[in-house]
């Protein structure tokens, strides 16, 4: 589960790898409820663009924003049968998040404490999300969000040690580069395939506890 990470401020990286310029303002960390710079493809253009959505999702029968509290990770597993998030994945809603590093809570000293888990090479990288939109019912106005897909993640080397030790452990799924547009434009029936925990780029934790 992943409740917290640093939004990139690299515009030269997201420019030269994906095309898009960053949005000019948004947290320098994120939670749940926070905006943060995602980037989707238009279904029919093919048109890869990058704006801001808040951290949890709402889907579009939501009479109210509340259930965003529950809903900022999603198993990739059950993802397509959920109803938060199966209009998404039908409707090939899928996005990238785009980040410097997250953080997990450490239990090897029998408390929980904050790591970091970046890249091994220190670029900004991608995190896989499903994308939605909402209309509030009462003001018609209509908002943007997302949900950070899951893995389980008990054998990889980095993400299994995170989080209590009789819990599952998950790790969001990072996208490598090379398969940026495959994921993006994947079809339903195929866009599991591209989350694997075995295809993630090398990763690397630390401490990083809070102030």
């Amino acid at each position: 589960m992943c409740t917290n990470f640093t939004p990139t401020q690299n515009r030269a990286w997201a420019r030269q790898t994906l095309g898009v310029d960053l949005p000019s303002d948004y947290p320098p960390e994120a939670y749940p409820g926070y905006v943060a710079p995602i980037v989707v493809q238009g279904q029919h253009s093919g048109r890869v663009a990058c704006g801001l959505a808040r951290f949890g999702l709402v889907p579009p029968w939501a009479k109210d924003e509340k259930i965003s509290r529950h809903t900022y990770n999603a198993r990739t597993e059950t993802a397509a049968q959920k109803p938060s998030y199966r209009h998404a994945w039908s409707a090939r809603q899928y996005a990238l998040v785009l980040v410097d590093d997250f953080f997990e809570p450490h239990y090897g000293s029998g408390k929980p404490v904050r790591w970091r888990i970046a890249q091994a090479n220190r670029e900004p990288f991608a995190l896989a999300a499903l994308w939605e939109r909402w209309t509030d019912p009462r003001t018609q106005h209509t908002s943007v969000s997302f949900s950070l897909l899951t893995v389980n993640a008990d054998v990889h080397p980095v993400m299994r040690q995170f989080h209590p030790a009789d819990d599952e452990k998950r790790t969001p799924v990072v996208v490598a580069p090379g398969h940026f547009n495959a994921w993006l434009g994947a079809q339903p029936h195929e866009a599991a395939a591209w989350l694997q925990q075995h295809a993630m780029p090398a990763l690397e934790a630390s401490p990083a506890p809070r102030p």
